[in-house]
Order: structure tokens, then sequence, then C-alpha cells
């Protein structure tokens, strides 16, 4: 996924939410991975957001997993 801003859109969309995590590409660069925490009506608008995305982007599909917190995330960020 290049050229899209898409890490930039879920960072805000996660902060905009009151969200704790990151997003980052994967090594593909065809994929991205989503961290979240936070309250559960807030994780479900950000997958909501996650499969529409931004103007400029194509998602092909969004793969959820639920987990129960694990420690205290920072503030939503973009990851190398």
């Amino acid at each position: 996924m290049q050229g899209v801003g898409f890490r930039f859109f879920v960072a805000r969309v996660g902060r905009r939410l009151g969200l704790h995590g990151h997003v980052r590409n994967l090594p593909d660069h065809r994929r991205v991975e989503v961290i979240a925490q936070g309250p559960r009506p807030a994780l479900e608008a950000l997958v909501q957001e996650l499969q529409v995305g931004p103007p400029l982007a194509i998602v092909e599909s969004v793969t959820v997993a639920w987990a129960a917190p694990d420690g205290d995330l920072p503030a939503f960020a973009i990851r190398a």
C-alpha cells in the first residue's frame, strides 16, 4: 500500500476516537497492521473506518482479532 495516506488516516481516526495503539506497514508493503486499545464502541467504529479507508485507498479486506488489553499503549501513532 503506497501513496494513499492509509497510515495517516488510521492514526487520525484512532486519535479522534480516543484510542491508544499504532499502525504500521507490514514488510510486504501491501498490508497494514493496526493495534488498538480502547472502549469497544470506539474500536468497532475504527473497524468500520478501516473497511472504507481514505479516498484513494482500495481496501480489499480487514481481518479483526479481538483480545484482552495487553498493558498500556501510548497515544495512537504511526510506527515504522
